[in-house]
């Protein structure tokens, strides 16, 4: 891997997550939209724009045709489990709760190492079972500490492990533009009658404030499609050890932003619940960063071993 490619896909993870990280700002600004009516639109435009790139390459007849059987019904689950994580967070942000859904992002990769364990039965290493532990005790503080079950984040730190978990299980089947937009056919239908129900109640948002507010709406496919590519693009380069530590950044800036611009009150005892969780978090990293090193130790090795030997 050469320092250029290592570089490019470093930026392209900074740039992924920090945009993920900003989506509260844009999921406020499409106020009076609710959660309901934003996941809707974010469906049928995401699908919109794919198709459109598909039809360009010609790649749409191709994944139709692939669209069967086991791949099918993976895509299927994972597309209704990324659903709701969409629209959970939505809802979060447009219910002034976007620290609790930055809690859930902080909780997933915990959530996904535990995963690993009770469905791939993957064996953990000696940190990760400590912060896998610490990760559950957070979750228990949190629900006596704070007088009920933090379900946002649970829900959201689920919904995408398990959408990760499902898109393990699936492998690389499909290309990143091809896994969303297959995704996204199987949402059309749902979104759709969203739209559908919502114009027919009158509660629909899409004309108010016209310009900007459809124009918002309609770019929810453009804002959506951005990071996952530039996703695709940074896990191609890098390994997943770098992408792991970067993936951080989203819940910080979800947090501090959810804080400072969003106006959000944190409590003491979800301070103390973020701090339980980071402490998870710092195991989990320091477990990566000395399986990477041992990793690469035997690929140096192997490598100066094969070096030519100068004569004498």
């Amino acid at each position: 891997m050469t320092p250029q490619r290592d570089a490019r896909g470093v930026l392209a993870a900074w740039f992924a997550y920090g945009i993920w990280g900003l989506f509260p700002l844009y999921f406020h600004a499409l106020r009076p939209a609710g959660a309901l009516e934003i996941l809707a639109h974010r469906v049928v435009w995401t699908f919109v724009l794919c198709v459109l790139v598909l039809l360009l390459r010609t790649e749409l007849v191709a994944l139709l045709r692939q669209l069967r059987g086991r791949l099918a019904v993976g895509v299927c689950i994972a597309a209704y489990l990324i659903g709701i994580n969409w629209f959970v967070y939505v809802y979060a942000v447009g219910t002034g709760r976007t620290n609790e859904a930055a809690l859930g992002y902080f909780l997933n990769p915990i959530v996904t190492v535990a995963f690993g364990v009770l469905v791939l039965g993957e064996r953990l290493r000696a940190l990760q079972w400590v912060a896998v532990g610490i990760g559950a005790l957070a979750a228990v503080y949190l629900t006596l500490a704070g007088g009920g079950l933090p379900w946002i984040s649970l829900v959201l730190a689920m919904s995408f492990g398990g959408y990760g978990l499902t898109k393990k299980k699936l492998g690389a089947t499909l290309p990143a533009l091809q896994s969303l937009s297959a995704e996204t056919i199987f949402l059309l239908p749902p979104a759709l009658g969203l739209v559908w129900w919502l114009t027919a109640q009158s509660d629909s948002t899409f004309t108010t404030d016209a310009p900007w507010h459809p124009v918002l709406l309609v770019s929810a496919g453009v804002i959506t499609a951005i990071p996952l590519l530039l996703f695709a693009e940074a896990a191609r380069r890098i390994p997943l050890v770098t992408i792991g530590l970067i993936q951080f950044i989203t819940p910080v800036i979800q947090l501090v932003v959810s804080v400072t611009l969003l106006g959000e009150h944190v409590d003491p005892v979800r301070w103390i619940g973020f701090g339980i969780v980071w402490v998870a978090l710092v195991c989990l990293t320091v477990d990566s960063l000395r399986t990477a090193r041992q990793r690469r130790r035997p690929a140096q090795d192997q490598c100066e071993s094969l070096e030519p030997v100068e004569p004498v």
